[in-house]
């Protein structure tokens, strides 16, 4: 008996074990399953803006969070030359300027994508004010880029010019993503909206206009005047207003302008706000032919005709006539104004200043957040020097950037605490930032997270815990496994069976 009881007990606990074994191999297959990702898709876009060309590289997974791509900057370079829209009378020539920057992107890309890698350019103000002032040549340079990335081995999606609008509500974007303000990994290391943190304000200062976007105090109130952006599965009531020709290279085309027609000859013209001792001599055109300053054009308007421009350093006067270039008395002293009738609500929370805002708070030698008395006693300082002084006082020294910060500066003062209304407490709350980790803060970036939203996501592709044939071996080994020791107990269990008949058999006929 002890013999039959012995490999039935151990029949059952090898069919036993047998039963759980291939149940949880089933269950942790199916469960612990691992998503991989379909690999990397890559976008390329072009910011073409007033003053030059920016070729940025983005690429994100293939497999999206909540139908938006979790897009990362990976490569930036600067096209040489002007903005496309100088190309005007030329627009043949702008593609070569282009080579340099695509050769470099065609290494970064693998080649095995090249043919899937999309290609968008949007151009801004500077193309935006060529549009109204010649839409003919507009166009022409916008079908000549298009004839320069059909030849590539990229796919060319468009090449559009973006409205104020967009510009704003995509820098908006662009720098509350790379703040984590849309999507932060928990300890998982999953991606998960983050509970309860507050959107920054974005203010952005190109060549030709200026941008500002941020979630106002009640979005609802202010309904006609914002836009709504969805990422992330979540939507936001964005105000956003672009300024044409409030851009740094425009406003000060306009000052040279006012300059020009307070002076009592147009030969000659000091300008309080460039250095003491620095003269340069200016076409008319250069200033003068403008969208934006054609109110201002003298009456004796000769294109080609130089000016020249005297810098006194005077910092007073400059901030004097930096103030003519805004209309302060339409707004009535209405709290929902910023200048020139222009409706915006109160300033709200944290902003951050990029473009042209970091450059000239970066030449003034400040960073970050400071108050604003101590921005105004920098301003005055460096608007104070001579020509001689600012070359040892620039980090960077270039000539056409370096004459032109005070001005700068000055008019960022008048457009953020005169325009839009930051005063001494809420100046604070402005972070002058270039960018977050490795990604330039720019509209780019917003544009390529808004255009991932309209490609589709691959297919996922399944890693499982065990290959398909070592599970099917296992499961086959198991099952096997199994059945011999259900059959072996099927089989001791009918050697007891007739071993119990011949017993009693045998009891029957024990003779007395």
């Amino acid at each position: 008996r002890m013999l039959t009881r012995t490999p039935s007990v151990v029949a059952q606990v090898f069919l036993l074990l047998s039963i759980v074994l291939v149940i949880a191999i089933a269950v942790i297959q199916i469960n612990q399953q691992q998503i991989l990702s379909p690999g990397l898709k890559y976008g390329i876009v072009l910011d073409a803006g007033s003053s030059r060309t920016t070729v940025y590289v983005y690429e994100w997974p293939a497999e999206k969070e909540n139908d938006t791509g979790v897009v990362s900057q990976t490569f930036k370079c600067n096209v040489k030359g002007p903005g496309i829209s100088s190309y005007e009378n030329n627009p043949g020539a702008l593609a070569k300027p282009f080579d340099d920057c695509l050769n470099k992107v065609k290494e970064r890309i693998p080649v095995h994508l090249h043919k899937t890698t999309s290609v968008y350019l949007g151009a801004t103000a500077g193309m935006r004010l060529l549009r109204l002032q010649n839409e003919t040549a507009a166009n022409e340079v916008l079908a000549s880029i298009q004839n320069y990335f059909r030849a590539q081995p990229f796919e060319f999606r468009a090449a559009q010019i973006i409205t104020g609008p967009e510009e704003g509500v995509y820098g908006w974007i662009t720098a509350n993503y790379l703040m984590g303000n849309f999507l932060e990994r928990n300890l998982w290391r999953t991606w998960v909206h983050p509970y309860g943190k507050e959107t920054v304000g974005a203010l952005d200062l190109g060549g030709a206009s200026t941008q500002i976007s941020f979630i106002p105090e009640d979005s609802q109130e202010n309904f006609n005047s914002t836009l709504q952006v969805k990422l992330y599965g979540y939507s936001y009531n964005v105000y956003t207003h672009s300024l044409q020709c409030y851009g740094r290279d425009e406003a000060e085309k306009r000052l040279l302008a006012l300059l020009l027609q307070k002076s009592n000859t147009s030969s000659s013209v000091d300008n309080p706000c460039y250095p003491q001792n620095y003269n340069t001599s200016l076409t008319m055109k250069y200033f003068s032919g403008s969208l934006c300053t054609q109110s201002l054009r003298p009456a004796n308007y000769y294109p080609n005709q130089l000016v020249n421009f005297h810098g006194t350093g005077d910092p007073g006067l400059c901030q004097e006539m930096v103030s003519l270039l805004f209309n302060f008395t339409a707004c009535r002293d209405r709290e929902d104004c910023s200048f020139n009738g222009i409706h915006q609500p109160k300033v709200k929370g944290n902003f951050v200043a990029f473009s042209g805002f970091y450059y000239t708070i970066n030449a003034l030698n400040l960073s970050g957040h400071f108050s604003l008395p101590d921005f105004n006693s920098s301003m005055w300082f460096f608007c104070s020097q001579s020509w001689a002084q600012l070359q040892f006082m620039l980090p960077k020294f270039e000539e056409i950037y370096a004459r032109s910060y005070c001005f700068s500066a000055n008019f960022i003062y008048y457009l953020l605490v005169r325009g839009y209304n930051f005063d001494a407490e809420t100046w604070p709350q402005i972070h002058f930032q270039k960018e977050v980790g490795n990604s330039s803060i720019a509209w780019s970036l917003g544009y390529m997270l808004s255009l991932t939203t309209m490609i589709p996501a691959e297919g996922k592709l399944i890693q499982l815990p065990l290959k398909p044939s070592l599970f099917t071996a296992l499961l086959t080994f198991l099952t096997a496994t199994a059945l011999l020791c259900l059959l072996f107990l099927v089989y001791l269990s009918i050697i007891s069976h007739n071993r119990k008949n011949i017993s009693c058999v045998e009891h029957v006929f024990i003779p007395e």
